[in-house]
């Protein structure tokens, strides 16, 4: 569920994109905190929302083009713990010729805190040629008027 500005802690203002996420107790391991991996499950998360609020989730079943990862980093900074519910954030802060960078936040509404904050790097790319391409003008237009604000090329 995506939460209104308004009702958004100062770390996530910010962020065009921000979901309400419940900590499920299956996210836990053994040593009872949240999973390292579920981290990124719950930035893939938002940057699908993010892509589905920028009216671009067309792309890989019209086109066959859409981005793909090329890279992903996380620091952890708070364990987390069930029950608990996440607020999980995007934000494009970068496009690039064929690339663009992604960060993330992820805000524990039990501690009050920040618990992590992340990047990514998501490649334009043509899955029937097997190659990057370009981001197109209506792509970025489109993350551009999500985001409220230009990006450099």
């Amino acid at each position: 569920m995506a939460i209104p500005v308004s009702s958004r802690p100062a770390e996530l203002q910010e962020h065009p994109v921000v979901l309400d996420w419940p900590v499920q107790w299956g996210d836990q391991d053994a040593l009872g905190h949240v999973n390292n991996t579920i981290y990124f499950r719950w930035m893939e998360s938002a940057r699908i929302e993010y892509f589905r609020q920028a009216g671009l989730g067309h792309l890989m079943s019209n086109q066959g083009v859409g981005p793909i990862l090329a890279s992903i980093h996380c620091d952890f900074r708070r364990q987390l713990h069930f029950p608990d519910t996440i607020l999980i954030s995007a934000s494009a802060v970068s496009i690039g010729r064929t690339s663009m960078k992604m960060v993330h936040r992820l805000y524990s509404t039990s501690q009050q805190v920040l618990a992590a904050e992340g990047s990514s790097v998501l490649v334009m790319f043509d899955y029937q040629q097997q190659r990057p391409v370009l981001v197109s003008d209506a792509i970025r237009a489109a993350i551009e008027r999500l985001e409220g604000r230009g990006h450099g090329a």
